[in-house]
């Protein structure tokens, strides 16, 4: 890591807390708002707390175009039936909010979310990129956080793992609809990905997709153009469409390979 305190860190170099419930635009907040009453009410007591990450607590959300992301802690692991509430209250949200394009609901348990093995990849997620909606707030039990390799590798170092599967779920898309969707969500993984591989030379975090691409480019030159072509795949995938099976061929395979070198491979879970 630098020695030098980057964008996105505290005096101390640590990671400063990326978006707030004060930054929601006018627009976005009657969508924040039903999250967080629908949530409590689908989960009711075994609901710890609730999360939002993403544009919409950044205040970068665009009309139509964003998603909504809501992290669900429970008080007890979830179960099939909890993961299936979660999808339909996505879902639920989607429909009911023409300002929002798609909403993703992830599920976990407090235990994990706050456990040995998570503290650089679910823990490190909830202590600096969620925006806490409702409930006790996780962070509190969890440490600060630095740029290291550590970090690096615990939450990106298995893209050599999910590889396989990435080009599967890209080869069985049938519809264009969801070849944008995996487009989006796929693009974002790789430019995520090339972020993290140098972070800690760079020093710093950002979640702007274009500003990780063009921080990856300074220091891979000769993949820069390939990560700023994912980048804006990520933002408008329907103007890309034979890009996804392009990044999957080259960038993909040669990104697990320099991420493994460099930072090595993620600690396997259960």
């Amino acid at each position: 890591m630098t020695d030098s305190t980057g964008p996105g860190l505290d005096q101390d170099g640590c990671f400063l807390r990326e978006g707030s419930l004060a930054r929601i635009s006018a627009e976005f907040a009657p969508v924040a708002a039903a999250a967080r009453e629908r949530s409590a009410a689908r989960f009711g007591d075994r609901l710890h707390s609730a999360y939002l990450y993403g544009s919409i607590p950044r205040g970068t959300a665009v009309p139509g175009v964003s998603d909504l992301d809501l992290l669900l802690a429970l008080h007890s692991p979830p179960t099939p039936d909890d993961h299936a509430a979660a999808e339909a209250l996505g879902a639920e949200l989607d429909a009911a909010f023409p300002q929002i394009d798609g909403a993703g609901v992830l599920i976990d348990g407090v235990a994990r979310l706050l456990s040995e093995r998570e503290r650089y990849d679910l823990g490190w997620f909830v202590a600096c990129l969620c925006t806490p909606l409702s409930g006790p707030d996780l962070a509190e039990r969890l440490p600060r956080y630095r740029p290291t390799s550590l970090l690096a590798r615990e939450t990106n170092g298995d893209l050599f793992r999910v590889l396989p599967g990435m080009r599967e779920r890209a080869a069985a898309a049938r519809t264009e609809a969801e070849r944008r969707r995996l487009t989006r969500g796929m693009s974002r993984h790789l430019v995520r990905c090339g972020f993290t591989l140098v972070m800690p030379r760079w020093g710093g975090w950002t979640s702007d997709l274009t500003e990780m691409a063009e921080v990856f480019g300074r220091y891979y030159p000769a993949r820069a153009e390939q990560m700023r072509a994912a980048a804006r795949a990520a933002r408008a995938p329907a103007d890309h469409p034979a890009l996804l099976d392009e990044l999957l061929a080259d960038l993909a395979p040669w990104l697990a390979d320099e991420y493994l070198a460099v930072h090595g491979p993620k600690a396997p879970r259960p």
